[in-house]
């Protein structure tokens, strides 16, 4: 038997998120990017156990597309774009986080939830490297000779067009948000 549990959390509940997130960007301004990296990765082998309940995996496993965007050489993230990503897994570098990780069933909720307003916050880069590897996947199954192009050519094309399209996505997000802002003031 199981047991769907939805909750929403209203403006004030993510503005007391956005805090802490800001204060852990603060704090990992200071961590080398390749520690941020160690940090997540060191969660992940925590959450990986059989005890930890599935919805706190799932979420997980996108935590893991963020660091593989990161460290993927074919993907290459521009500089601008890897601070984005090095940002949004800054709060995982911190020890001590709102649910103490040790709680059975719950210690993982509060990341979890960071999670999943990272991945929104990311959408349109998570979308582009989701899609760079299923590219990258169609063209290894077709041994990535066509036309005389090599490997290299077609992964640089494709990833130039994905990481073009992730900012015009991006900036028509940004506007449409600064747009609804000024609707409500």
């Amino acid at each position: 038997m199981s047991l769907r549990v939805t909750f929403e959390l209203d403006d004030q509940d993510l503005q007391h998120f956005r805090l802490i997130m800001r204060e852990a960007r603060k704090t990992a301004a200071r961590i080398a990017p390749e520690d941020i990296v160690a940090a997540a990765e060191d969660l992940l082998k925590i959450v990986s156990g059989d005890r930890t309940p599935i919805f706190i995996r799932e979420r997980f496993d996108k935590l893991t597309l963020m660091i593989s965007m990161l460290t993927d050489i074919d993907w290459r993230l521009p500089h601008q774009e890897a601070n984005r990503v090095l940002n949004a897994l800054a709060y995982f570098t911190e020890p001590e986080d709102l649910i103490p990780d040790h709680i059975p069933g719950l210690g993982f909720l509060d990341d979890a939830i960071m999670i999943e307003l990272v991945v929104r916050e990311l959408k349109h880069e998570i979308e582009a490297y989701e899609d760079f590897c299923d590219y990258r996947t169609r063209k290894r199954a077709e041994k990535g000779h066509k036309a005389g192009i090599s490997r290299e050519g077609w992964l640089e094309t494709r990833r130039r067009e994905l990481q073009q399209r992730m900012r015009r996505r991006r900036k028509r997000s940004e506007q449409k948000s600064a747009r609804n802002l000024r609707l409500f003031r």
